[in-house]
């Protein structure tokens, strides 16, 4: 019984493999915005399981994947 062969792909192929999109990290003193909460900074990283973001008036514990936080 043969190994079954991988397809290979064209460079101009349409049916190219997708690419998996890295997720998303942050560093301390990242500035952020939130679709919720707004405007912060970056206090604290936990191992990318979670940031704490200061949003000004009261702070947030941002759990991975951060689907909602982007890097300003």
């Amino acid at each position: 019984m043969k190994k079954p062969i991988a397809p290979r792909h064209l460079p101009t192929s349409p049916f190219k493999p997708a690419a998996v999109p890295l997720p998303k990290q942050f560093a301390l003193g990242d500035r952020v915005t939130h679709d919720e909460f707004g405007l912060g900074r970056v206090v604290g990283v936990e191992d990318e399981i979670a940031v704490l973001v200061d949003f000004g008036p009261h702070q947030e514990r941002i759990m991975s994947p951060y689907s909602r936080m982007t890097r300003l």
